[in-house]
């Protein structure tokens, strides 16, 4: 069994010895445990003190492209490489090194294809309160998109089986750590999650400066994640909104017909017009719903077909190693 640890890394040449210092280097029941540096832009010495520390394999970027960027070409390293366990950790030393045995093994007992590491947000004293609500409230948005249960859906300290790595196709390019949830999810992966404890912070976040930012980037992502799995969900619900709002109006016009004697309705054509438009936005919302569950229905034949290339592409390369 191969498991490799990957590291994106902006800028870490100061704090990546650190992740290394309690690092493990054998792990029972592991063959081969080896280190991928994916260096997305550094303009300082990371590359340097990655090989100077071991790593064994580094994807380089020349400009920062994004953590989305950074784990999606991780992962087709790591399969190329032939991994069949791949762990995902920082380069701030957030995460604690030595638990990644831990971490990995629900996927070599067969009891799971992801492990997510729970760092119990709650306990975590440089998360302001308005922080931890956030990311209470974020896991539990992602665990309804994902028919999941994980207490801390955010946590970028993972593990990812080789058959998990053939079915997830990253879209965003900002964070994805929800996408990959959701997607599991609703593609009936195996996830469970174990807790831990974080190391002592070590610098501010550079996925975003507001968190503000990181709220409307998050919802983007969840949003745009469920509606590729769940469209008819959002669309008929929103169509059965609509209708009801538009139906008041109408309700209501022909109530007064009925018991206000004299009523001839000539003052309440705006009331009529505007039940009119909201019946039109039902229809148009159950239209769109279709429409967007054919998609669906489009991006998984997709799917199927990329995990095929996968497959094959990488079965290729796992025999020439």
């Amino acid at each position: 069994m191969k498991v490799i640890v990957q590291i994106p890394c902006l800028n870490e040449e100061t704090t990546l010895p650190l992740v290394f210092e309690k690092m493990p280097r054998h792990i029972e029941g592991v063959d081969e445990l080896e280190f991928l540096v994916v260096d997305d832009g550094s303009s300082d010495r990371t590359v340097e003190v990655a090989r100077a520390l071991g790593v064994q394999h580094i994807v380089h970027h020349t400009r920062n492209m994004g953590l989305g960027r950074s784990f999606h070409d991780g992962v087709i390293r790591a399969l190329e490489l032939g991994a069949d366990i791949l762990v995902n950790t920082d380069g701030d030393n957030q995460y604690p090194s030595e638990r990644i045995a831990d971490l990995i093994q629900p996927i070599i007992d067969g009891q799971a294809d992801i492990v997510v590491a729970d760092r119990q947000t709650h306990t975590i004293e440089h998360f302001s309160p308005l922080k931890k609500q956030l990311q209470r409230f974020g896991s539990k948005i992602v665990n309804i998109a994902a028919s999941t249960e994980l207490p801390d859906a955010a946590s970028g300290f993972r593990a990812y089986s080789r058959e998990a790595l053939f079915r997830l196709n990253t879209v965003t390019r900002f964070s994805y750590c929800m996408e990959t949830i959701i997607q599991a999810g609703n593609k009936r992966l195996a996830i469970t999650s174990i807790p831990i404890t974080t190391n002592p912070k070590t610098r501010e976040s550079r996925l975003f400066k507001r968190t503000s930012e990181h709220v409307m980037k998050s919802a983007t992502t969840i949003t745009r994640a469920y509606l590729m799995y769940r469209p008819m969900g959002i669309f008929i619900t929103a169509a059965v909104v609509l209708f009801i709002a538009g139906l008041v109006p109408f309700v209501r016009f022909l109530a007064l017909l009925a018991f206000q004697s004299g009523y001839s309705g000539s003052g309440h054509i705006q009331s009529l017009l505007v039940g009119s438009v909201l019946m039109f936005a039902a229809l148009l919302s159950l239209a769109l719903g279709v429409i967007a569950d054919l998609i669906r229905i489009n991006r998984a034949l997709t799917e199927d077909s990329l995990e095929l290339q996968k497959r094959q592409q990488f079965a290729r390369h796992q025999g020439e190693r």
